[in-house]
């Protein structure tokens, strides 16, 4: 059975849950949420995200690994009333301080499950205990041809939801996840040239492949990159994670921008000296774009400003035909970003190099 709902990117999801918590929160609706996807696409990050925005405790319940009476609980005999009386699991949350619960991997919980889970969908409820109204009910799950383990939801249990598709999306990851992340600059430069390379698990199951690339995988490719310095060992790491056309296409790249960009030495050196330290390919100025927007700090923000501003006025580079203006433009909208989450905007109207940028721009009749 399909799910007829909206695709979406995660940013987008994210924003709408977002907005299903704001209107909980003031007493227009309380609902059940739930997000398909294949395997890796970012759900789990996407909720856990939701928890960091929201201020919330996050409840993760893996429903692959629990029994029907994990979540109702155990009974126990009371004797002062003749009655048996059933402990509350410590699970499900029981505050009044924000909190998430989280039914992840939904669809293949075993069906003998699915009654107990319908009480909290829709009543909120196991049993006798009852969810505080600061709890946001968020499930999520894949679907059956994703090539995962799962069953087709009954419309008893759908009916309780309100449903989204995450997809993939190359532009939302880059500039929703992979700096807050800090994804390394290398598999950040690769996904911006090779988008479709950051989902591949419906081409990786036609092919009958075991290993597909997902945002998940490419996530683990940059903590390999981050702490793995042997080449040779490095690179069996990275085929078995995203497979091994993708790893080798992505070490070449690697090389390249090791090679060329050298984030650390470009900040410390003074803006007058700085123009030899460019990298001269398109991947390196990209690697270079997102490195230097997540490594800045507070005290290096203003060279980093003065780094993206003179991008433009590189006459080799651009002369050379690479996107200077382009990748300028795009490096400080990710460093804006990055500034107003940190509350360093300060440094940008303090900076005669942003303010020159600014004037160009304005010149040329650009926002």
């Amino acid at each position: 059975m399909s799910v007829n709902a909206t695709t979406v990117s995660a940013g987008e999801a994210l924003r709408v849950l977002e907005a299903g918590w704001a209107a909980q929160q003031a007493g227009g609706m309380t609902a059940s949420w739930m997000l398909h996807g294949r395997p890796g696409v970012g759900k789990t990050e996407l909720v856990q995200a939701l928890a960091d925005r929201i201020g919330a405790r996050l409840y993760d319940l893996r429903l692959t690994t629990i029994e029907p009476q994990d979540l109702r609980g155990l009974p126990y005999y009371d004797h002062s009333t003749s009655k048996t009386v059933w402990y509350r699991p410590e699970d499900l949350p029981d505050t009044d301080a924000p909190a998430i619960l989280f039914l992840d991997e939904l669809t293949a919980a075993a069906p003998s499950l699915q009654p107990t889970v319908y009480g909290l969908l829709q009543e909120r409820r196991v049993g006798r205990h009852l969810l505080p109204p600061s709890v946001m009910i968020v499930a999520a799950g894949n679907q059956v041809e994703d090539g995962a383990i799962a069953y087709d939801m009954g419309s008893a249990l759908s009916d309780r939801l309100i449903h989204m598709i995450v997809q993939a999306n190359a532009t939302d990851w880059l500039a929703n996840y992979a700096i807050p992340a800090g994804i390394h600059p290398a598999v950040a430069s690769f996904i911006r040239t090779r988008p479709d390379l950051l989902e591949t698990t419906e081409d990786a199951l036609r092919r009958g492949q075991m290993i597909a690339c997902t945002p998940r995988s490419w996530t683990r490719v940059s903590r390999i990159m981050d702490t793995i310095a042997d080449r040779a060992i490095r690179q069996v790491m990275i085929a078995g994670t995203v497979g091994s056309a993708p790893a080798a296409e992505f070490a070449l790249l690697a090389d390249e921008i090791a090679a060329t960009v050298h984030i650390d030495e470009m900040l410390a050196t003074p803006r007058a000296d700085r123009a030899g330290l460019y990298p001269a390919t398109l991947h390196g100025l990209t690697a270079m774009v997102f490195g230097l927007v997540g490594m800045v700090s507070r005290d290096t923000l203003p060279a980093g400003i003065e780094i993206l501003a003179d991008l433009r006025l590189h006459k080799g580079l651009s002369g050379a035909g690479l996107p200077t203006s382009e990748l300028a433009s795009f490096g400080f909208e990710l460093l804006i970003g990055r500034a107003l989450a940190q509350g360093w905007q300060d440094a940008f109207a303090a900076s005669e190099a942003y303010a020159g940028y600014a004037a160009d721009r304005r010149a040329l009749g650009l926002p």
